[in-house]
């Protein structure tokens, strides 16, 4: 019996039909490793692994990794896009409206959409995002001392 193992980030970059390169693995790794991160905090880990790296080459390479399904692009209104590594589960997010703080919520039911639109019009819907606005604990904490 032979153990399974993960795909090595250049697999992954392969199986999803995109070329190999330093700078989008860098990516894939970088958005994975971190929380919810903005392009310039991606860019900036991203030149520290591999030197040099336009923005508009990080906005290219994100597009082409959300494109083909490996990170997750969250538009939370009022904020600039954000990226994760969590992706094909349909979860949703939970955002504190004071200090912007982003964090993972499971599916409400469990499984995808989630939530049955009470007229879909015609769709076959297959997903749903939400997302929860209030105060994360911190902001919760100091605005009640």
């Amino acid at each position: 019996m032979t153990a399974s193992r993960n795909p090595t980030t250049a697999e992954e970059l392969r199986g999803a039909g995109l070329r190999v390169t330093a700078a989008r693995v860098a990516l894939l790794e970088t958005v994975r490793d971190g929380d919810h991160l903005g392009a310039e905090a991606i860019a900036s880990e991203v030149r520290g692994r591999v030197g040099h790296i336009s923005v508009q080459a990080v906005y290219e390479g994100l597009h082409a990794l959300t494109a083909a399904g490996l990170i997750r692009r969250l538009e939370p209104p009022g904020s600039p896009a954000l990226y994760e590594g969590r992706v094909g589960d349909n979860h949703h997010h939970l955002v504190c409206r004071s200090c912007g703080a982003v964090a993972d919520v499971d599916c409400a039911v469990g499984h995808a959409p989630c939530l049955t639109a009470s007229d879909d019009r015609g769709f076959a819907v297959d997903e749903a995002e939400v997302i929860y606005w209030g105060l994360c604990p911190s902001c919760s904490t100091a605005r009640s001392s």
